[in-house]
């Protein structure tokens, strides 16, 4: 696809961090000499913080609002009480002026390479009509839409669609099976559902239409199917929409262009109606079914898009030609994160398929030909390309790209300075400033990020620039105390609009409770900075959230700003009274270019020492000799210390991973000390089930002491 939008102004000029700033100052005289000050504002005044986020971006309501923060309590705050929202209003802001300056909506491509454009008067009559054809198959405000889809322009026009008329909206993506869908929408009763017949990935065509088939028979309240040929012929789809009850194809519902269709307006709901519901991995149990508000991810998913993420609107001087592009599948929360880019009248850049295919330079390519200014992937795409050899001065002109954003594991600085020495290699000239790298940290839990960027601050490999504005997060110490440099429970101890309303069908929150607020329930409420026990908030304020994550706040090189996640604080390794997160030994291990994935577990037994086995995916080719042995060991000893040298290293094919990419620490960990395999893990929530059979056959073996 050529580029067409400018490249002499691609990049912005002043962050806009900066020019919120500068509105802060202008409109409400307030200055700040340092980040630290913003942000210890922005937590401590939570309604003048949020009040300028929705000031700032100029949000739209029929009618006022009573309060910003009308009950801080986790859970059950109360946001702006009084104020009438919808995501798709929002949307909808950006087509005429986006339209007039020449900038698309959509920019598309899949593995076939079949590349799309999407006008944002086309994205806005696709919407009104698939809209108007849900309202006209009886779909109510709260109703729920459910969608398998892959990460198409289909998709982000059925999700507009869907909550244009405050219907609820929820995704599962076309690489999952029918037991995993269904243990999602079996939970949330849909009215409608949305698939595709299929989908390409990694140079193979996949036939969904009999998990389609399995999903309409097994959820009795759909009453209409809406069918996307992603990879139909005529002749297929013709007998899917025979065989179907009530079903329709993708095209016929979008085809709407008439009075009516031009005269659609979303509607406007409160501001903590339903927006969609979000799932977590399920790696034990049903998945928790999280429930988010219109308003409140509209405020969220802007201040941390623009402001932290730098992204910018597409049509305004200061970032004139801005695309927004993050690998992602609709199974991921980063998808929802990917749209959000028309909040703030952003070109998204999206790509359904593998990145691998047919080998690691293909997004790279890809983020060339579009003209990608942002490009974010998981940290794993970067640790992938720096392994396999990359050479990005062959993918094509990245001179437009200013900004790199990882997430879902932490990136080692291995990879960092691999990507920023590539991108000091093609440079646009010599007084270009090395490539910002955006790091972030949060969670499908509250969509959003704890932790993030600011172009601002200092970088340092590995490390996360800063705590995002409103986000009271710390590191506490098992008294509940914060601590700074040192490791310690990822905690936020006041709430943000876009924390769950609540989970689906989860009677007096008993399971949203337990999930976050186990740890630190009603009574350890407080003012950021404070003990728990100082009751500066009422016992009724609710308690802490705590996330599940260890980290550590506060570098010398970052200047006290920069944040470390040391990996999920459910599965720490805690060797001779030392605690470590496993982001360390992998980061070691890892870096080493004989292993290409690992996994550690720390068996804690009572009355005995506690065993540590690692298990190694290696080159192809490689065995996992003495020499390779050592080698490893070496690595830990020098990276880390010699406390954390496991008992056993062993070589396996793969190591168990959920479709979202995370490794599966914990459930191995409980298999591995005797637990069924039923008990600890769903299958169907994997991207590798098959692997487990040896991870079975080796915790039998390890019980009976062979």
């Amino acid at each position: 696809m050529a580029q067409t939008s400018p490249t002499s102004q691609t990049a912005p000029n002043t962050p806009q961090i900066r020019l919120y700033q500068n509105w802060l100052r202008q409109h409400r005289g307030l200055s700040f000499e340092t980040y630290r000050e913003i942000w210890q504002w922005s937590i401590t005044d939570l309604d003048a913080y949020w009040q300028s986020v929705w000031d700032y971006f100029a949000l739209q309501s029929p009618t006022r609002h009573t309060a910003v923060l009308a009950k801080n309590a986790m859970p059950g705050a109360v946001w702006f009480p009084g104020a009438q929202a919808n995501y798709a209003q929002q949307v909808f802001r950006h087509v005429a002026p986006a339209h007039a300056a020449g900038f698309p909506a959509v920019i598309s491509r899949n593995e076939k390479g079949e590349n799309r454009e999407l006008s944002w008067p086309e994205l806005r009559r696709q919407v009104a009509s698939l809209a108007l054809h849900l309202q006209e198959h009886g779909v109510l405000p709260g109703d729920r839409v459910a969608a398998y889809l892959p990460n198409t322009p289909e998709a982000m026009v059925a999700f507009l669609a869907t909550v244009s008329i405050g219907a609820v909206w929820s995704i599962c993506a076309p690489d999952m099976g029918s037991n995993a869908v269904l243990d999602r929408f079996q939970q949330i009763t849909p009215k409608v559902l949305i698939a595709c017949d299929g989908v390409r990935y990694g140079g193979r065509d996949f036939d969904r239409m009999g998990v389609v088939q399995e999903l309409r028979n097994a959820l009795p309240t759909v009453q209409h199917v809406i069918l996307h040929a992603n990879l139909g012929t005529a002749d297929d789809l013709q007998h899917a929409t025979n065989s179907i009850a009530s079903c329709v194809r993708f095209t016929s519902a979008t085809a709407r262009n008439d009075a009516s269709a031009s005269a659609f307006e979303p509607l406007w709901l409160p501001f903590d109606h339903p927006l969609w519901i979000v799932y977590s991995s399920g790696t034990t149990g049903l998945p928790k079914a999280i429930v988010h508000g219109h308003g409140g991810m509209i405020l969220v998913a802007l201040a941390m898009k623009v402001l932290h993420n730098d992204v910018g609107c597409s049509y305004q001087a200061n970032n004139w030609g801005e695309r927004f592009h993050w690998y992602s599948s609709t199974g991921w929360v980063m998808w929802n994160a990917q749209v959000a880019g028309l909040l703030s009248g952003t070109t998204c850049v999206i790509f359904d398929g593998s990145p691998a295919q047919p080998d690691w330079t293909t997004s790279w390519r890809f983020a060339s030909e579009t003209g990608v200014t942002y490009f974010g992937a998981g940290a794993a795409f970067y640790a992938n390309c720096m392994k396999t050899g990359v050479d990005l001065a062959a993918c094509g002109d990245l001179s437009a790209i200013r900004a790199l954003g990882t997430t879902g594991s932490p990136l080692s600085p291995e990879a960092q300075n691999w990507g920023t020495e590539q991108f000091r290699r093609i440079a646009r000239s010599d007084a270009q400033r090395d490539i910002w790298w955006c790091n972030i940290s949060g969670g499908t839990d509250f969509c959003g990020a704890f932790i993030g960027g600011n172009r601002e601050l200092p970088q340092e490999p590995g490390v996360m620039q800063c705590r995002l504005l409103g986000c009271a997060v710390e590191a506490w110490n098992e008294a509940g105390e914060p601590v700074l440099g040192e490791v310690g429970e990822l905690v936020c101890s006041q709430p943000i609009p876009s924390m769950p309303l609540y989970f689906w069908g989860d009677t007096d929150n008993a399971r949203y409770l337990a999930s976050y607020f186990e740890m630190y329930p009603a009574g350890h409420g407080r003012k950021p900075g404070g003990r728990p026990g100082d009751r500066d908030l009422p016992p009724e304020a609710g308690g802490a959230w705590r996330h599940g994550d260890w980290l550590r706040v506060g570098t010398k090189e970052a200047g006290g700003e920069g944040c470390v996640i040391f990996g999920r604080s459910d599965a720490t390794i805690n060797r001779h009274g030392l605690r470590m997160g496993t982001s360390e030994l992998y980061s070691a291990i890892e870096a080493l270019p004989d292993v290409v994935d690992s996994l550690v577990v720390d068996l804690e037994y009572l009355g005995r020492e506690s065993y540590m086995p690692l298990f190694v995916v290696l080159r192809p080719g490689l065995t996992l000799d003495e020499a390779l042995q050592r080698k490893i060991v070496d690595a830990i000893k020098t990276a880390l210390s010699p406390r954390f040298v496991p008992n056993a290293i062993f070589q396996v094919t793969e190591i168990p991973r959920t479709l979202s990419g995370k490794k599966q620490e914990l459930p191995i960990k409980k298999l591995l000390l005797g637990q069924p395999l039923e008990k600890v893990m769903n299958k169907d929530a994997m991207a590798n089930p098959a692997c487990l059979d040896w991870y079975v056959e080796f915790a039998l073996k390890r019980l009976a002491g062979v």
